[in-house]
């Protein structure tokens, strides 16, 4: 009879909490997250998940605004799609981190001729790269993403490693969000 009726439970789709009286209801945007030490915190629930408000909102997306420019990625190369909450410094094409957090970044950049070595930098220190070195092909990209634990007021910015970007122009692209807060 008991397996019976965890049977009719399952299949129904309703989970409940621990005392078997409501429902949880999750609705709109959120993220949950699930405590391995649960407490009798009144913010958690009895099963031990606590719901966070997506209000911290943090995200930029840049784009290369002219076709051909020196080695230095600077504040004449990128447009901002949008940003957020302003934490993308178009005079040095850098993006400071609001709050401490795990953020998100990837990058594309599109080389024309040359070969062209690129790096995620994180206040002056590669973090990842990409190379696009195909003497043959006309056009090539390089693209990399990585997930960065940073500091508030940390710096994430693209760097050429040697040689001039020529082309690539509206297809080079930087983008980053924070995933959640620490």
């Amino acid at each position: 009879m008991l397996l019976l009726l965890g049977s009719v439970l399952l299949i129904s789709g309703v989970a409940y909490s621990q005392n078997e009286t409501e429902p949880i209801v999750l609705e709109g945007k959120c993220l949950v997250v699930c405590d391995s030490n649960p407490t009798s915190d009144p913010t958690g629930t009895a099963l031990g998940i606590s719901v966070r408000s997506g209000s911290a909102k943090v995200a930029f997306s840049a784009v290369r605004s002219t076709n051909h420019e020196p080695s230095e990625m600077s504040n004449r190369t990128m447009v901002i799609y949008f940003d957020q909450v302003n934490q993308f410094d178009s005079e040095r094409s850098t993006f400071a981190a609001p709050r401490k957090g795990i953020y998100s970044f990837n990058f594309h950049v599109v080389k024309v001729y040359n070969r062209q070595p690129f790096s995620l930098m994180l206040n002056g220190w590669p973090v990842i790269s990409a190379f696009a070195g195909d003497q043959d092909v006309t056009r090539e990209a390089a693209s990399n993403g990585v997930l960065i634990q940073m500091e508030k007021g940390d710096r994430a910015y693209l760097k050429l490693e040697r040689g001039d970007l020529k082309g690539g122009w509206k297809y080079s692209t930087f983008s980053g969000f924070l995933v959640f807060s620490l």
